[in-house]
């Protein structure tokens, strides 16, 4: 399971709260014209991903959209606290409504260790207690927590995932992972015109053959895909790994090819800075 030190370059001085600014500019991405109908894939092989889901949760919240965090990983605790470096407060944004949080952990336990449903209640996680056995609680969850009400009035639903693996670890079959996805997909990218931003390990030598399937399959219905690894060479305090940016152009218009970028990044405080290989300073 990742370490609870994620984004450990977050734990600096106080200074003013800032954004992934390089990012955005890499994606083409701006808080002011959030996109529409997209399905995003993080994926993380040999390093920790999680700084991107960061960034997504703060981009949107910052950009007016309705979040439903399905948090697999971590506490709340742990999100708000990274969210405040970042200038966003995920406990603000719970209380006016933008942002529905479902803390795995505590649901796991408290399905496991007995903890009483509310009637009519069940919980996201149903499929751990083996009856049913399919994901259609979680999707529910989803679908609820996103669906317009007449006092909403947010940018676009946006439903965020870290991470799919837990799904499997947690005894989902890959099929049940695959279907919730597509449902999710169909209500909220097509339906809903909102987006989906998840996050999936994998790692190409890996045995874990049922994870593979999910993220090859996952790659296959992206639009776009941000893969960060680690370094081949292994730990660089200057270079901290690279990321693979593929912007799935063929997805929507057959005749064009991806667009693929490679770049390294180094995390700092509140930031993280991308260049090309072989550019970082450490190397020059």
């Amino acid at each position: 399971m990742r370490s609870t030190a994620a984004l450990p370059a977050l734990r600096g001085p106080s200074a003013p709260p800032a954004m992934f600014a390089e990012l955005n500019e890499l994606l083409g991405a701006s808080p002011e014209r959030p996109d529409a109908g997209k399905f995003t894939l993080l994926r993380d092989t040999r390093t920790d991903g999680s700084f991107l889901v960061h960034h997504f949760l703060s981009f949107y919240l910052r950009a007016g959209c309705k979040v439903c965090f399905v948090a697999l990983l971590q506490s709340f605790s742990h999100y708000s606290i990274v969210a405040q470096k970042l200038g966003v407060s995920l406990a603000a944004a719970k209380e006016r409504g933008q942002l529905v949080f479902l803390e795995g952990l505590k649901s796991c336990l408290d399905l496991l260790f007995g903890e009483e449903e509310q009637p009519g209640q069940p919980s996201p996680l149903q499929f751990l207690s083996g009856s049913p056995c399919d994901l259609r609680a979680l999707f529910d969850f989803v679908r609820v927590s996103l669906s317009a009400t007449g006092g909403d009035s947010w940018k676009g639903p946006v439903l965020l995932v870290d991470d799919l693996s837990v799904l499997l670890s947690l005894g989902a079959a890959p099929v049940a992972v695959l279907d919730f996805i597509h449902y999710c997909r169909v209500c909220v990218c097509c339906q809903l015109k909102g987006n989906i931003v998840v996050l999936v390990h994998s790692n190409e030598d890996s045995e874990d053959e049922e994870n593979e399937l999910v993220v090859n399959s996952l790659c296959h219905h992206s639009d776009l895909i941000l893969w960060a690894e680690g370094l081949a060479t292994g730990f660089c305090k200057d270079v901290h790994g690279q990321i693979t940016i593929i912007k799935r152009l063929s997805l929507r218009q057959a005749a064009e090819q991806d667009l693929v970028q490679i770049y390294q990044y180094k995390i700092q405080d509140r930031n993280v800075t991308f260049f090309a290989r072989g550019l970082s300073a450490a190397v020059l």
